[in-house]
């Protein structure tokens, strides 16, 4: 870097130069936030001359210190700065002696005399965590917090001889949650962007255009220092003071109340807005209704007969446990440690030592905090282990549960072993060889995060289409299942972690059970093959493949949900703010089909789950096999129990259930128009939410005009795409005159290139129809048509093999009178009518003449005649020269009698989401 007088010269790879004012800086002050601080100054090309900072504690130096002196800055430790309120004449002439031209306080518990603060050209300024002139003084942050503040912030400050009282420079502010504590508030925005501005302050410094504003009176506040001894729960108060009261003294100095005549301190509190959970009654002193310990936490009560939860318990020895343990928290036996394990201990006691500098050895009785930890060393903590110890995975609040070197091991061993987890699962797999690999089943109700029979025992068989061969016996929910998993989801919702997740760990869960998805691909799309008669390769392409991308892509979404501000007319003299916030609905009901049985569950379950809400899903009787499957990877993932439940079943018993039961918020369909239309009646015993996607009959017109190879070609994809099983298949073929016979008979000729077999075969094209009952509807299909006088050109049997096989059909001369063009077959039956050349708004007057509307095509060269074409045609999805492209980013659904509702793309979380409409007065 060039220099030239006080700026500096730099050149980026884009060849722009520019010049930077840069200052000498004196930084005074203490901790992770101070060095962070200086770190970022000096990356800025600023010169720090001199550090000042506290002395070693207990023979460890403060993290500003160390930075500092491992670039060479001169450090200085100064115990005080005066005494007796005069300047100490040593530290004056240290202090001067640098030469600085600003003084920068990030953090500082020291006071400072004003004849060193007033000493640089440019004076001093000071980081404050408020937004001044509110909550001046040495706890700001807790106060932001117990005052029930909407909004918390910083302010950087110039200093004077006041108490946090000097001009402001500049502020930022950010929201706060209804559960944020110090620490999350502190990590989340003052740490991160508090950092930023400091950088940013010293800029506008050295640039000359830094503010001074003066602090107004109105709206001042000052409070002393929270300490431990007047941190005392009061609880004459309502719910949310309370609660207010003690994330605000989260972590430091904590709430606390005496229960059984010792002092406890609470943690993790959280408003409950739901019902008040079962427990065991809990005595406090002063309260006077007790708390209850529920197996979510202990619940607390407000004098206004509202309620919150804390999470965890400290105990007055230092011992933290989950407050859903209190009447179970006895002592637990010590583990005997391994060899591997001692090895693991060894590397830990070594990461200990390391954040513990000043303690000379590293003994069991060591306890983390007493030898000087803070908050920020237990995230180092956490990441030193994942990175030394084989990507062991621990929580902050591991140590916080185990503060003691010897408490801390056991707890990592039993994580290692698996042994802290809350339940294991238990899968009772059904196993078979087949397709090279070994397939694990799961073949049991699903539900609050466990494998379960169902509540009478009862089972049924699901069949393999192959060869028409029984799979296994598979659990048959009762109405006793639907309303277990409904309330398990429930559950979840109201009172379990789900509810209190932030948006980003959502995200992080769906991302990982994307990832595990893909990881069990070959697996999942060999059950896929067997369950369901998917070829192959296309099960592991699309019903696999494009599961994993729905599942990416609504992760994506979690964190990107947000509502709107609204301009409103104002309530002179007063003024209102109006706001729209997306709330999660609550449980919700899935109801899926039979032909994509993986790829359906991921279109609506992933929107479901980024929008906030829990899940019952019903899988279609005979295809259940993948949806247990993913409950499996779903709990691999770590998605809390209850948030998640798969029950396999009759529609008739268990999905009715569904339909009309009252804490179903919203219900999700796929399937056909009649049950559709009985579900929305069902539905309407609570108004819950309906989206349907239902039949279809969808036309593809093919002009005289179209590239023929890529129209026979694509229109046979269109018919025989998943042996026709597919929702958006294209019912009726309306071909131009002048092609048609040519059209026919290259579609012919194609069809008996056509290899019907194993789906698990890589060469086959065309796999079995996916159940008998199926098969035996689409032979009276045909038969029907025949008998109407359709011409019938290829196929119309039934492959003369074991298993579900029919033959790709092709009708033509198909009448728009008969039961072939106005009844969807759901089957490889392509139907053919001619329509005149040149008859465009003739062939769309046929192509719309269906009580269908959910997916639609066209073919030709005139860009003209199909934009045309496309805003005629009454439909959800409109393909132009393609057919069957759909996306995760798209929005899929119907009109008219195919239902209502989105599936995939950004509108596909609205069907999963309600506003919710504040408006405030100020």
């Amino acid at each position: 870097m060039l220099r030239r007088g006080s700026q500096a010269l730099r050149r980026f790879s884009t060849g722009r130069v520019y010049f930077k004012n840069q200052l000498k800086l004196a930084l005074i002050g203490q901790s992770l936030f101070g060095q962070e601080v200086y770190s970022h100054l000096c990356k800025e090309g600023h010169q720090v001359v001199g550090v000042f900072t506290v002395p070693d504690k207990d023979g460890k130096a403060d993290p500003l210190a160390l930075a500092a002196e491992k670039d060479g800055t001169p450090v200085f430790k100064f115990p005080r700065w005066r005494v007796k309120g005069k300047t100490i004449k040593e530290v004056a002439e240290a202090y001067r002696s640098v030469g600085a031209e600003l003084n920068v306080l990030p953090f500082c518990t020291q006071f400072i005399p004003m004849d060193v603060i007033d000493s640089p050209k440019h004076g001093s300024i000071i980081y404050h965590p408020s937004i001044l002139p509110r909550h001046r003084g040495a706890s700001a942050i807790n106060w932001t917090l117990i005052m029930g503040d909407k909004k918390a912030g910083f302010s950087v400050f110039w200093a004077d001889d006041g108490l946090d009282t000097g001009p402001i420079l500049l502020q930022r502010s950010c929201d706060v949650e209804p559960n944020d504590t110090v620490d999350v508030l502190y990590n989340r925005f003052l740490f991160p962007e508090g950092i930023k501005a400091m950088v940013e302050a010293v800029q506008l410094i050295a640039d000359g255009k830094a503010p001074r504003i003066p602090q107004p009176e109105e709206g001042a506040t000052y409070e002393g220092i929270q300490k431990k001894e007047n941190a005392e729960i009061s609880w004459d108060q309502s719910a949310e003071v309370l609660h207010n009261w003690i994330r605000g003294h989260d972590k430091v100095p904590g709430a606390w109340t005496e229960i059984n005549g010792q002092m406890v301190t609470f943690y993790g509190s959280s408003l409950l807005n739901s019902p008040v959970p079962p427990g065991e009654p809990l005595e406090m002193k002063g309260a006077k209704k007790p708390g209850l310990v529920t197996k979510h936490g202990l619940v607390l009560f407000g004098n206004d007969g509202k309620a919150l939860m804390v999470r965890n318990l400290q105990f007055e020895d230092g011992k933290m446990i989950p407050a859903s343990q209190y009447f179970s928290a006895g002592e637990t036996a010590v583990v005997e440690l391994t060899a591997e394990e001692k090895k693991v201990a060894e590397t830990i006691k070594v990461i200990w030592a390391g954040i513990l500098s000043n303690v000379p050895v590293i003994e069991d009785s060591t306890d983390f905090f007493k030898s000087g930890a803070s908050s920020m060393d237990v995230v180092r903590l956490v990441e030193e282990i994942r990175q030394k110890c084989g990507g062991l995975q621990l929580q902050n609040e591991d140590v916080y549960m185990a503060t003691k070197f010897e408490d801390f091991i056991q707890k990592v061993v039993r994580k290692l072993r698996g042994e802290d987890q809350e339940e294991e699962l238990v899968v009772d797999y059904v196993s078979k060889e087949v397709n090279e690999m070994t397939v694990n089943m799961p073949y049991q109700c699903f539900i609050n995060g466990q494998f379960t029979d169902a509540e009478d025992g009862k089972t049924y068989d699901t069949i393999n289409p192959t060869d028409g061969s029984t799979i296994c016996k598979v659990s048959y929910a009762s109405l006793v299942d639907v309303d277990k998993a409904v309330a398990a989801a429930k559950d979840a919702f109201d009172n379990g972690e789900w509810g209190r997740m932030n948006a980003r760990e959502r995200g992080r869960l769906m991302y990982r059970l994307a990832d595990l998805l893909e990881e069990n691909q070959e697996e999942l799309a060999t059950i896929e093959a067997l369950d369901s008669g998917a070829v192959y390769t296309l099960a592991l392409k699309t019903h696999i493949g494009m599961s994993v991308q729905t599942f990416r892509y609504f992760a994506g979404w979690c964190d990107k949900i947000q509502g709107s501000t609204i301009p409103i007319n104002q309530a002179r003299p007063n003024r209102n703010l109006t706001f729209t916030k997306k709330e999660p609905l609550g449980v919700c009901a899935i109801i899926i089909p039979w032909n994509y049985p993986l790829m359906m569950l991921a279109w609506k379950s992933a929107a479901c789950l980024a929008a906030g809400n829990t899940l019952v899903l019903k899988p279609a009787q005979v295809t259940p096999l993948t949806a247990l499957k993913f409950a499996e990877l779903s709990v691999k993932a770590g998605f809390p129990k209850g948030v998640i439940n798969i029950i396999p079943g009759s529609g008739g018993i268990a999905g009715q259930r569904l339909s009309e039961h009252p804490d179903i918020r919203k219900l999700g369909f796929t399937g056909s128009t009649p049950i559709g239309k009985q579900i929305m009646r069902s539905a309407a015993s609570n108004l819950k939410k309906v989206s349907l996607e239902l039949g279809g009959k969808s036309p593809l017109i093919i002009f005289n005009d179209c590239e023929i190879d890529k129209a026979v070609r694509m229109g046979m994809g269109a018919v025989f795409f998943n042996k026709g099983e597919n929702c958006i298949a294209a019912g009726r073929l309306f071909v131009e005159e002048s092609i048609h016979d040519e059209f026919v008979t290259r579609v012919v000729e194609e069809i008996k290139k056509m290899k019907i077999g194993d789906p698990l075969d890589r060469s086959t094209d065309h796999g079995p129809q996916n159940h008998k009952a199926h098969l035996e509807k689409l032979l009276q299909y045909c038969e029907a048509g025949v008998q109407e006088g359709a011409t019938l050109v290829y196929g119309g049997r039934q492959v003369p093999r074991p298993g579900f096989f029919m033959e790709p059909t092709v009708f033509t001369d198909v009448e728009d009178h008969m039961y072939l063009a106005r009844e969807e077959s759901f089957g490889p039956i392509m139907v053919i009518s001619k329509f005149q050349n040149g008859d465009i708004d003739g062939v769309l007057l046929r192509a719309n003449n269906t009580e269908y509307g959910l997916a639609s095509g066209v073919f030709t060269r005139d860009i003209n005649k199909a934009m045309y074409v496309s805003e005629k045609l009454e439909a959800g999805t409109v393909f132009i020269n393609t057919y069957n492209k759909t996306d995760v980013a798209a929005p899929f659904g119907g009109v008219k009698q195919s239902g209502f509702g989105k599936d995939l793309g950004e509108e596909a979380l609205n069907e999963y989401l309600k506003t919710k409409t504040v408006t405030l007065e100020y």
